[in-house]
């Protein structure tokens, strides 16, 4: 890491710094807190922030970081799922605290970085949890390398073609240029989102992370990923079949954005996959955490063997 700091958790409680700097000690044992390290690490010449804790445990959990959120969306799972795997989250380039490049802002090249990124950090077994933007990065990279991850979930990501999107989603993803949302206010389009998340209090400091990530012309370059969807995603129609590895996909029934035909297309095409359903809006990581984590633990604890075929 170029950069890092000890904190508990990953919730409001990272403001609770047990240590700073490279030379900061890990935080001692306390019953019932997760000591996790949170900072910045290098990959294909990009600066990426990245949150880690459970070294002991012997299988990965890899977590990608939602739009317009960040790593911060999975405060809510994280202890559930740290007491059990060695679990990293990572904003993906472009996307909340990483550095973004053009070449990679697409879901083919992104499901590239993925697989880059568990190899340079060392992760053996992993479960990728990719929700949203992730979903069609992650099964890009289930389909380019076949075993490297033990399983996928995803969820919540625009998969079907002819594209099936709703609300502003549909329009970030469909207008014909970026010139008017240059003009929008990055804070107020990104909170206008983030007031979407029904039954969970949004943390002031998480919030103020999400519209700091997006500040400037972050926003706008961050749309050319969804907006390659059009392109990149028939051709990830045609390779859902080939896709060995075991997924989970995970739905908000009330999702108003990404309607359940994206899930329901997955699971219909892939092979070796499990649809589930959450009484939720789009968030579900958020809006029904305990429900998230509980599923994901199931999944990567052994039901990713069982998965059902599509």
């Amino acid at each position: 890491m170029d950069e890092w700091f000890w904190t508990i958790g990953l919730g409001p409680a990272f403001a609770r710094l047990r240590g700073t700097g490279p030379s900061g000690a890990r935080p001692p044992a306390v019953a019932d807190e997760i000591p996790t390290k949170i900072g910045f690490r290098t990959v294909d010449g990009l600066r990426i922030r990245s949150a880690e804790c459970g070294g002991g445990a012997p299988e990965s959990i890899l977590m990608t970081s939602p739009w317009p959120e960040s790593m911060y969306a999975f405060a809510p799972v994280w202890d559930a799922l740290a007491r059990h795997f060695h679990v990293v989250a990572v904003d993906l380039p472009g996307f909340g605290g990483s550095e973004g490049r053009e070449d990679v802002m697409s879901p083919r090249a992104m499901g590239e970085f993925l697989v880059r990124f568990a190899d340079e950090a060392g992760l053996g077994e992993t479960h990728l949890v990719a929700p949203d933007v992730g979903t069609a990065a992650a099964l890009f990279a289930a389909a380019s390398r076949p075993g490297r991850f033990a399983s996928v979930v995803v969820g919540s990501g625009g998969a079907a073609v002819p594209i099936q999107l709703s609300g502003p989603l549909a329009e970030w993803v469909l207008a014909p240029d970026l010139d008017r949302f240059r003009a929008l206010d990055p804070r107020a389009v990104v909170g206008a989102a983030l007031d979407t998340i029904g039954g969970y209090d949004l943390p002031p400091e998480i919030r103020d992370d999400y519209l700091e990530s997006y500040e400037g012309d972050r926003f706008v370059e961050s749309m050319r990923y969804a907006r390659s969807y059009p392109d990149e995603l028939p051709d990830l129609a045609r390779r859902l079949a080939d896709i060995e590895t075991p997924v989970l996909i995970i739905s908000g029934r009330r999702d108003r954005v990404v309607p359940l035909a994206n899930a329901e297309f997955l699971d219909a095409r892939l092979p070796n996959s499990r649809h589930a359903m959450v009484d939720a809006g789009h968030f579900v990581w958020e809006e029904a955490a305990d429900e998230y984590a509980s599923m994901v633990l199931d999944w990567a604890t052994g039901g990713y063997r069982t998965a059902a075929p599509g």
